[in-house]
């Protein structure tokens, strides 16, 4: 019992941080600050215990604390710790502060950590639906604001359609395989796969394609990121992510080695569409946040087609690409958090006229982030780009290798609204003087503009020796 419970430590943490934190802000709710500071100390520990925790399976195989969910533990619980002084700086700037904020993060990145470490589908479902529920309220966390209720309203919604699908496509699998546990249903699936069983994957698979935002269960991501608060947005458009193509990942390569063939099949169609509907519907967006919500659709395409190359080297590709991409969309919107004209949002690319003129520090930051999402180099997103059609073309399949180029075309078409963008910030003239932004978005923006450039090649080199063991813990050649 001790093992197992030493194995849980970082979900433990969590877990008891965020009831101590929830009562002492209904005993003192304006202590918001302090509460946010003990969120991100519980988020920073955790990450610590990920990374140099021990490695083993806990609960009759429900957890495995390995090296692939060490690895996205520590970006999951770093994106979070920075989400907190982000989103509670911006509530405050308006005029509504909650001590519920920093409390909702912590259960989500719980829910997160329970879903890298899913080893059942019990599990599976029981930390997506904790992340799912607390990015539900997150997303309608600023109440003044109508497009924030509707946005919480919207994911609700459809996030309960996502559930239906996951728990019909589970019970099917249980059913037809006899177990829950992952290593059981491989078992099955390698005696024979039932038809029933390849239906519930069907139904999995949908309900994760939703969560991931992969065309064509994209339709909440635009008006969800429009309307949620800027920093639950990058919140929203980082981590939990990550979360879900982890799992995506364990369901495939550990319940489903013997059912390849089917189901590469089904994330080249998902990566196909979802970097179609990325790039070509991105390119008549003006919001920004909307914008990115098309940009996030067709990088989770470019995830989605390292894991379709059902060996280690796609998943190494894939954990590489997702925590770089973590990083430029935490980065992007720390800018977009920071920035306002007389107390209004900068959320449209022509309210980032002469950006340049105003705020150069984050018009560079702003510029790097866009280029390194577009994939140009030398930007750590050309490495995250190149980590993934290498593992595509490198399969030799030609369907495979077909996708990895209509990627590359998608790349060059989304290179219009990046472009828009960085038209708009140097070269037209300023509508009027920003506001001063807040210190500690510019301390983030500046911090994740620094990833995006070679000169953190040392850090690439460890993500990505950090990622190949993360992969290796797949059992995959």
């Amino acid at each position: 019992m001790l093992i197992n419970l030493a194995l849980a430590y970082p979900e433990l943490l969590l877990a008891v941080s965020a009831l101590v934190l929830l009562v002492a802000g209904a005993f003192n709710p304006k202590a918001t600050r302090v509460i946010g500071l003990f969120a991100v100390l519980a988020l920073v520990g955790a990450a610590a215990i990920s990374a140099f925790g021990p490695h083993g399976v806990a609960f009759s195989g429900s957890l495995k604390a390995d090296a692939a969910a060490g690895y996205a533990g520590v970006a999951i619980y770093l994106a979070s710790a920075a989400a907190i002084p982000l989103g509670g700086n911006w509530f405050a700037r308006k005029g509504a502060s909650a001590f519920e904020f920093p409390v909702l993060i912590l259960l989500a990145a719980l829910g997160m950590g329970m879903m890298v470490s899913a080893g059942d589908l019990i599990a599976l479902y029981i930390g997506i639906e904790l992340q799912s529920l607390a990015l539900y309220v997150l997303a309608a966390m600023y109440r003044d604001d109508l497009r924030a209720s509707e946005a919480g309203l919207k994911y609700f919604v459809l996030g309960a359609l996502s559930s239906g699908m996951l728990l019909y496509g589970s019970s099917l699998i249980y059913g037809f395989a006899g177990s829950t546990r992952f290593e059981d249903i491989s078992a099955a699936v390698h005696q024979g796969a039932h038809t029933g069983v390849l239906f519930g994957l069907i139904f999995l698979m949908c309900g994760l394609a939703f969560k991931v935002s992969a065309a064509p269960f994209h339709m909440w991501t635009p008006d969800v990121y429009e309307g949620a608060p800027t920093p639950v947005v990058g919140f929203f458009a980082g981590a939990p992510k990550l979360a879900a193509m982890v799992l995506f990942a364990r369901v495939l390569y550990e319940c489903f080695p013997g059912a390849i063939a089917q189901w590469r099949q089904i994330l080249i169609i998902l990566a196909l569409a979802s970097i179609a509907v990325g790039a070509f519907a991105g390119l008549n967006q003006n919001n920004l946040k909307r914008l990115w919500a098309y940009s996030s659709i067709a990088n989770v395409g470019y995830a989605i087609l390292g894991l379709a190359a059902g060996n280690a080297e796609g998943v190494h590709a894939m954990l590489v690409f997702m925590v770089l991409y973590i990083v430029d969309v935490t980065g992007f919107f720390a800018c977009l958090t920071a920035l306002s004209r007389q107390g209004k949002a900068m959320e449209t690319i022509e309210d980032m006229a002469g950006l340049f003129k105003e705020q150069p520090g984050i018009a560079l930051a702003m510029t790097a982030f866009s280029l390194s999402a577009l994939g140009l180099p030398p930007f750590s997103g050309f490495f995250a780009k190149y980590f993934v059609f290498k593992a595509a073309i490198s399969l030799g399949d030609p369907i495979l290798t077909g996708a990895a180029i209509a990627g590359l075309v998608g790349s060059v078409v989304a290179a219009f609204y990046y472009l828009r963008l960085l038209r708009s910030m140097w070269f037209e003239a300023p509508i009027s003087a920003t506001d001063k932004p807040p210190v500690d978005a510019k301390a983030i923006a500046v911090g994740a503009a620094l990833f995006t450039l070679p000169v953190v090649l040392l850090a690439l080199h460890l993500i990505d020796t950090q990622a190949s063991l993360a992969a290796a813990a797949f059992g995959l050649k």
